[in-house]
């Protein structure tokens, strides 16, 4: 139990490089850890023996090294988020008899990583692997509902490039369904300000006529949206007033894998 706490050390300098823009001083590690200088250098010593951190002698920096790439490169091919959210969703589907689904950001698109679904069960357009603009669907507005506002204007600019004429032309979001969804940056933002109030989002005929979705935000260990879990239905079994309701264990599901992510709500 002795060498807890310098195993904690160890990832806290995992971490603090790991968000680091580059390498950095020993100095300024142990400033930001507030660690002794001495035991910082010989932390740091020990972690570039196993190649957990690498010395560059010409800055006289420290930064990531190899053993912590390989480290990284593990975790990616274990499909850890897959892993993780495939029972919630399982739980999900036997709670409430509907498709769920496990969705992320790329860029501004959804990307569906996962689908659980009943037996003779309806199939959507948003399976495994596709990808949907991130403002149709609730998944992908549950996530934004929670990225800053410069990021969010980032992902989706307010203004296209000029028109012919040279006049500014406001820039319009795609429609697939005609259902009435985002048509500009302003609604968007107007909509995921609601969202985040409330803690789930949904979509309704904006992806698939006669279906609609209730989506919940599951976070990372820094509080940033780290996937959605989606629930999706018939219309005409689930009027709106019942959505609420519906939203429940949907943010039930996303809590549980946030949790199982190791990761917290925003404050």
């Amino acid at each position: 139990m002795a060498q807890v706490p310098a195993a904690r050390r160890a990832l806290a300098v995992l971490r603090l490089l790991a968000g680091s823009a580059g390498p950095l001083p020993a100095s300024a590690i142990a400033r930001a850890l507030e660690l002794p200088r001495s035991s910082t250098y010989h932390l740091l010593t020990a972690m570039a023996g196993d190649g957990f951190v690498a010395y560059v002698p010409e800055e006289r920096r420290w930064g990531l090294g190899v053993a912590a790439f390989e480290i990284g490169s593990a975790y990616l091919r274990h499909e850890p988020l897959e892993r993780l959210a495939r029972p919630v969703l399982r739980r999900l589907v036997d709670r409430l008899g509907e498709i769920a689904q496990l969705g992320v950001l790329h860029g501004a698109e959804t990307l569906y990583l996962l689908k659980e679904q009943p037996r003779r069960h309806a199939t959507l357009v948003t399976d495994v692997g596709v990808r949907m603009p991130a403002q149709l669907t609730a998944s992908g507005r549950s996530m934004l509902a929670h990225l800053p506002a410069a990021q969010v204007r980032a992902l989706f600019p307010g203004r296209s490039a000029e028109r012919a004429d040279g006049a500014p032309e406001r820039a319009r979001f795609v429609d697939r369904t005609g259902a009435g969804s985002p048509a500009s940056l302003r609604e968007l933002r107007r909509e995921l300000a609601a969202d985040a109030r409330r803690g789930w989002s949904s979509e309704d005929g904006y992806v698939t006529e006669g279906f609609a979705s209730i989506a919940a935000c599951a976070f990372d260990h820094t509080g940033h949206p780290a996937a959605a879990i989606t629930v999706t239905f018939r219309r005409r079994d689930r009027p709106p007033e019942t959505w609420p309701r519906l939203a429940e264990p949907v943010r039930a599901a996303a809590a549980d894998l946030t949790t199982r992510l190791a990761g917290r709500p925003p404050a």
